[in-house]
């Protein structure tokens, strides 16, 4: 984000003393969508604290990208895989190859997921059942895949990444917002029956996190008018990835250990 820093300073991100989690230090971790945006942001946090991170991503060189960036700012080097993660085998055997390479997984991050604006009146089942693919149901799967290394474990963290687009009635966005507010619903679903194992499901409602891409996206949405979405917000700052990785840290830790089926809205006061 080099240049659009350079034409808006105020998304520069704000340099806060991030909390340290001992107990994250050597964790396998687990972040789907890890090439850009707030994956890229999740997987240079938790780099940061000295998790053996593995992430997938559909982009190799986005991955690559990631990894040079990750490794230049944390002198930790995470792996990854490429995948399409709408074919469940494809994710299964990447989350198997990161195994390998970072050991078995404690957390799982689920991130990825795309938002692609379509009127409702232009919707083929093809294109629902294809954002399902891209938005939810590879959630649900790669929590299967990592299961059993959090049973073994004694315990786990997954993370799925929701959106408060739903929350909102956002338009032009049916089939991504939907998906998102299932999410909530799997999230609970899934805390209830793995609780059990001392698996910990939650979610992250993030707002309008200004990545790369939706700045660009902003910029031909809303003509370059970003103060105009602040004035939905209670507090009055651009929300950036780090803002949601430090929410994931916490979920992810020891810290929260006793906190499970909740949905944590990053929006800055929006909803």
């Amino acid at each position: 984000m080099t240049d659009l820093y350079d034409e808006h300073p105020e998304l520069r991100p704000v340099n806060v003393d991030a909390a340290r989690y001992p107990s994250l230090v050597g964790r396998g971790v687990l972040i789907t969508g890890g090439g850009s945006g707030i994956g890229a942001g999740l997987v240079e946090a938790f780099c940061a604290q000295g998790a053996r991170v593995g992430f997938v991503e559909l982009s190799t060189d986005f991955a690559q990208a990631t990894v040079d960036a990750v490794e230049s700012a944390t002198g930790n080097r995470p792996a990854y895989a490429t995948v399409d993660l709408r074919d469940i085998d494809a994710l299964k055997a990447a989350v198997a190859d990161l195994r390998v390479k970072t050991g078995p997984f404690s957390v799982l991050v689920n991130n990825a997921g795309n938002d692609d604006r379509v009127p409702a009146m232009d919707v083929t089942p093809d294109y629902w059942d294809e954002r399902f693919q891209t938005n939810l149901r590879h959630h649900f799967f790669a929590a299967q895949a990592v299961q059993g290394d959090m049973i073994a474990q004694g315990g786990g963290s997954i993370i799925n990444m929701g959106s408060n687009s739903w929350m909102q009635g956002a338009p032009g966005l049916i089939a991504y917002t939907t998906a998102k507010s299932a999410v909530q619903g799997m999230t609970k679903s899934l805390a209830r029956e793995w609780g059990v194992h001392r698996i910990r499901v939650n979610s992250i409602v993030p707002g309008w996190i200004l990545t790369e891409r939706q700045v660009v996206r902003a910029k031909a949405i809303y003509q370059d008018k970003f103060d105009d979405y602040l004035t939905r917000q209670c507090l009055k700052e651009f929300l950036l990835p780090p803002d949601v990785a430090r929410m994931a840290l916490w979920l992810a830790a020891d810290d929260s250990r006793l906190v499970t089926s909740q949905s944590f809205i990053v929006d800055g006061g929006v909803v």
